[in-house]
């Protein structure tokens, strides 16, 4: 039976023929190919069998399914933050107001899933539960999340991320000079995050953390001195660095990342960890020091400290603190 391609076929048909024609195939041979594939489905797109396969609990209690499953899902949700990040670094030459703030806005949503979802950890598990098959994870710790680190490097000059207690942040002008960044890695607010508070020896967990993903880590740290996110927001022109939107969108970045989601994790220390007043408090898992390490108030981490006034600075996550701790 003849039958004629309308103009719009007939045109995709000499673009597929334009695309295929140095692959050393002809279009024939492809669309061959896609006349004998099988249809695509659902499951086989997201690997679904190979997804669930994934949760490999180490105890016979059943709330430890829900504690690796929500890891795994914020690793997930870090790893389409970090697909935002790269880019807006790649697109920096030709970046403006409209697509960063566009790309921001995703990273907002993505980590505003997380901090909502956190409930999830803090009341959707027994405690009695978690303190007991957590001993079959150690030294293992969210500690060594290493898509966190990663976007922190990626959002900010490094000196940003130093532990405030050594007063030295000043002491490096930004952008951070190569020379530097070794330096500066070493003292990075997580990493006394996992030292232990009298002997000042980095715990197994950090020692581990620190053997995988250190030359990473500063691999990334110096490809990115001139290009994390607070250089590509000032390199933008002086006008667009002032729309009112984009450092909206920045400053609710900043707060999401270095204030609520740090505290969606003191709350769970606190739910999980924290004991009477008269009983011995039980130990994070991999030894950090959650009480320090924590609260957003103590390290003050900011993104982009440039967009904040010295008061909200000073008051860097106060309050709600003040208030858990009040409660308690």
């Amino acid at each position: 039976m003849d039958q004629t391609f309308d103009s719009k076929i007939l045109d995709k048909l000499q673009l597929l023929e334009k695309k295929f024609k140095n692959s050393g195939q002809s279009l024939e041979c492809y669309l061959d190919g896609l006349l004998y594939d099988k249809y695509l489905t659902y499951w086989e797109y997201i690997q679904l069998d190979t997804l669930l396969s994934l949760q490999l609990t180490r105890t016979s209690f059943a709330d430890e399914k829900i504690f690796i499953t929500y890891h795994q899902i914020t690793e997930l949700y870090f790893n389409l933050v970090l697909h935002e990040i790269e880019q807006i670094i790649a697109l920096k030459p030709k970046l403006n107001a409209a697509l960063f703030l566009k790309k921001v806005k995703r990273i907002n949503r993505y980590f505003q899933n997380l901090i909502h979802s956190f409930d999830i950890m803090i009341e959707g598990m027994d405690k009695e539960e978690f303190l007991k098959f957590r001993m079959s994870l150690l030294p293992a710790s969210g500690f060594q999340s290493v898509q966190y680190r990663m976007i922190e490097i990626y959002a900010t000059p490094l000196n940003n991320l130093i532990d405030t207690s050594l007063n030295i942040r000043e002491k490096y002008p930004v952008p951070n000079s190569q020379e530097v960044i070794p330096e500066i890695f070493e003292n990075l607010y997580w990493k006394y995050g996992a030292t232990e508070t009298t002997t000042k020896e980095k715990t197994v967990t950090l020692k581990q953390f620190e053997q995988r993903y250190n030359p990473r880590l500063l691999r990334i740290a110096k490809e990115v001195t001139h290009s994390n996110l607070y250089c590509c927001y000032l390199d933008l022109p002086e006008m667009e660095q002032q729309n009112p939107e984009l450092i909206e969108a920045l400053k609710t970045m900043d707060k999401n990342i270095n204030i609520h989601w740090s505290l969606s994790h003191l709350r769970a220390a606190y739910r999980f960890l924290k004991k009477g007043r008269k009983e011995k408090e039980e130990k994070a898992t991999g030894g950090t020091n959650w009480k320090t390490f924590l609260p957003p108030s103590f390290q003050k981490v900011s993104f982009f400290p440039e967009l904040w006034t010295p008061e909200e600075k000073e008051n860097w996550g106060k309050k709600w603190v003040e208030d858990f701790i009040k409660q308690d």
